[in-house]
């Protein structure tokens, strides 16, 4: 398998709105430093795959309106590898968008699908299970994905049920999928050993998605079919604006990956979280000696436990009294939530672009 074939394309278009007060619209959770590395979490991610394929492989998918923030992140990205949404239809329409495009480069490409904006703490693993990935699709008819062994019955994830026989060295065939469950199946899922978190990493082979995509997305494929004359031409950006109207917005999960039936995955464990919410930055961080996460230079804590506080490094904040709480201070907004209500952020926003309009989101 040469490496030439291995392609990565990351999905950088999101707009992360769990992470508010942080994650704004305009300056969204990929390009924010959420961990305090000095990295933002799309550099992180890029870096992740230096290893793996030529670096000229590496393509960013984003919303057009991120292009020059990628630039800024990413300075010696080639132009062309910034790969522009005219509008956001979720990962299904943008998968497709990047397949056809990489199959127009190399028609033998291996892609890999990544969130731009998850934790990896253990790389090297995470490299190995890459390329025994890359090696499966390479030689079988197959969508592959990384399934991670859970720790906890996390109700925020989706699961992936699979075959405990191998079928190809570390790779199994997929049962079912599962979104996010209740707490009581979650439990079900841990205790009967044979559930993964779905981690939204996918490798296959772009002839083998496209197949996949004609079959299960049909009205999707053949948008994209019609534009294989634009494709990595002058005319691309401007197509993709009539492209995307006719497209639906639908995810691969549900779009393809839960119909198909030449899906594998191989279970992992490399360190790994979405993070996807303020809880999951709490889990990660460095704490006190009650189990606060401080950032910022100037944060005083009294009398409070189990708190995650982040402020501008130019502001001084005292925090008293509040145990289990979610504190996040910026130049225009301040968010106090209870650390149990964090997945109800996105439905608070509504009631702030209903009150406020869309100045602070």
């Amino acid at each position: 398998m040469s490496v030439y074939n291995n392609y990565v394309a990351i999905l950088a278009g999101g707009i992360g709105s769990r992470f508010w007060p942080e994650s704004r619209t305009r300056y969204p959770k990929q390009f924010l430093d959420l961990l305090g590395t000095g990295k933002s979490m799309l550099q992180w991610t890029v870096g992740r795959f230096r290893d793996i394929c030529p670096k000229e492989n590496i393509f960013i998918v984003t919303h057009s309106s991120y292009i020059n923030l990628v630039k800024e992140h990413l300075p010696d990205l080639p132009a062309a590898n910034i790969v522009a949404e005219p509008s956001r239809k979720n990962t299904g329409p943008a998968a497709a968008y990047i397949a056809s495009k990489i199959y127009k480069l190399n028609s033998k490409a291996n892609l890999i699908i990544s969130p731009a904006d998850h934790l990896i703490m253990d790389e090297r693993a995470f490299e190995r299970n890459v390329f025994t990935a890359l090696d499966f699709v390479a030689h079988h008819d197959a969508l592959l994905t990384l399934g991670i062994r859970p720790t906890r019955p996390d109700t925020g994830y989706g699961y992936i049920q699979y075959g405990l026989e191998e079928v190809s060295n570390q790779v199994h065939r997929v049962k079912t999928f599962t979104e996010k469950p209740n707490l009581e199946l979650a439990r079900t899922f841990l205790k009967s050993g044979d559930f993964l978190w779905n981690s939204g990493i996918f490798v296959w082979n772009v002839k083998v998605f496209l197949d996949a995509l004609a079959t299960f997305l049909p009205e999707i494929h053949e948008v994209f079919a019609l534009a294989d004359d634009i494709l990595n031409t002058e005319e691309e950006a401007v197509g993709m604006e009539k492209i995307y109207m006719q497209c639906t917005t639908v995810s691969l999960d549900y779009g393809i990956m839960e119909k198909a039936q030449n899906v594998y995955v191989i279970p992992s464990n490399f360190g790994w979280s979405d993070l996807g919410t303020w809880e999951s930055i709490y889990e990660f961080s460095e704490k006190d000696y009650l189990d606060n996460a401080v950032y910022g230079k100037h944060i005083i804590v009294v009398d409070a436990s189990g708190c995650i506080i982040k402020a501008p490094d130019d502001k001084l904040v005292l925090l008293q009294g509040l145990d289990n709480f979610i504190v996040i201070d910026t130049k225009d907004a301040l968010l106090i939530c209870e650390r149990s209500k964090e997945q109800q952020i996105k439905d608070y926003l509504i009631e702030v672009k209903r009150n406020k309009g869309e100045q602070f989101l």
